[in-house]
């Protein structure tokens, strides 16, 4: 049965104006979005280059076998993305369309025209707060920009090619991979903290994510066990299970829909999702300004709380490893600088 309701008004949400896209993006995919952002020039060569044909194809492809939301067609999910464009202050809504597919799936594909789109399973699962937050969360790629930069890295990954003839240059290739992989799960989290601000009602969040990972039913889940089930996995297991862990994850551009939830309940829970909704986050006027060093700090600081958090084995021990080096490192700095002034 489809799922019409609406749990909150949309008077009661806040249009948060003028706010930038750093507000919602996790550090470590806010440094890499900061510096490519200093990059001008190349994201407007990849668009072109980019929509001469793949947009257009893409575009035609959805145009002959989706539906097109618009007044009349799919009016409630008009309606909601243009509620979800006032709460984020997006200066442009981009098109949207429902797929044929029973799978619980959403997407944004497109650079210089990022089109939304919808599975029709998730259309027919989720309630109207519940849409917000999907939307919200498509909408916050499209405005991040993770379309553009993610295809504009991976097309200089492709430059890269003629390493793999070079001994050792597959194995540069795969590291920057796994950067790549690891960057883009980031930036699902990004997305979901976008989603949140947009329906603004973290319990909405919460039943997505149960919906997810569970198929599309509530009856039979309880938040307390699947909060439990993601600290479990996020927090806990020996080396080898920390192994597995990297193994699976290691193709994934996305993290699993437990391992989301428990992600977004954890941002939440340090006030900073209050604090947006109150006023305090950074305005786009100011995103030319945005300094690297303080984005890529930001992310060395978000990693280092990760290891401290968890009580995984390998993390631990990278963790230590990385704490040992750096206090290594100092030493002989101090000790080689101490000397050279002495003998100067």
């Amino acid at each position: 049965m489809t799922n019409t309701g609406d749990r909150k008004p949309a008077r009661a949400r806040v249009a948060l104006t003028d706010i930038s896209s750093r507000a919602w993006e996790h550090p470590a995919d806010r440094g890499a979005l900061v510096a490519l952002r200093k990059l001008k020039g190349f994201d407007v060569m990849l668009k072109t280059m980019s929509g001469v044909f793949r947009e257009r194809a893409w575009r035609l492809t959805l145009l002959g076998s989706a539906v097109r939301v618009d007044e009349r067609q799919f009016t409630r999910l008009h309606r909601l993305l243009a509620e979800v464009g006032v709460s984020l202050d997006a200066p442009d809504l981009p098109e949207m369309y429902v797929a044929s597919d029973p799978t619980l799936s959403a997407q944004t594909v497109g650079m210089d025209r990022p089109v939304i789109v919808l599975s029709s399973g998730l259309v027919h699962h989720l309630d109207d707060d519940e849409l917000r937050f999907v939307i919200g969360h498509e909408l916050g790629h499209a405005v991040s920009g993770h379309a553009v930069y993610r295809t504009l890295l991976l097309r200089l990954l492709g430059l890269t090619g003629l390493l793999s003839a070079i001994p050792g240059g597959a194995v540069g290739i795969r590291m920057v991979t796994v950067g790549l992989l690891e960057w883009s799960r980031k930036a699902e989290l990004s997305a979901d903290r976008a989603g949140v601000l947009a329906c603004q009602d973290p319990t909405a969040a919460l039943r997505t994510h149960m919906k997810l990972a569970s198929g599309g039913t509530l009856e039979e889940l309880d938040v307390t066990s699947f909060l439990a089930q993601g600290a479990e996995y996020d927090e806990g297991g020996d080396v080898r299970e920390s192994l597995i862990k990297l193994s699976l994850l290691q193709q994934q551009t996305r993290p699993f829909a437990v391992v989301r939830a428990t992600e977004l309940r954890r941002w939440i829970d340090t006030g900073a999702y209050t604090a947006i909704l109150g006023g305090a986050y950074p305005r786009r006027q100011d995103d030319d300004s945005a300094s690297m060093t303080a984005a890529a700090q930001e992310a060395a600081a978000s990693y280092t709380q990760a290891f401290e958090r968890t009580s995984d084995t390998l993390g631990r021990l990278v963790h230590d490893l990385a704490g040992w080096m750096g206090t290594a490192m100092g030493w002989f700095d101090e000790r080689f600088r101490r000397n050279g002034t002495e003998s100067a």
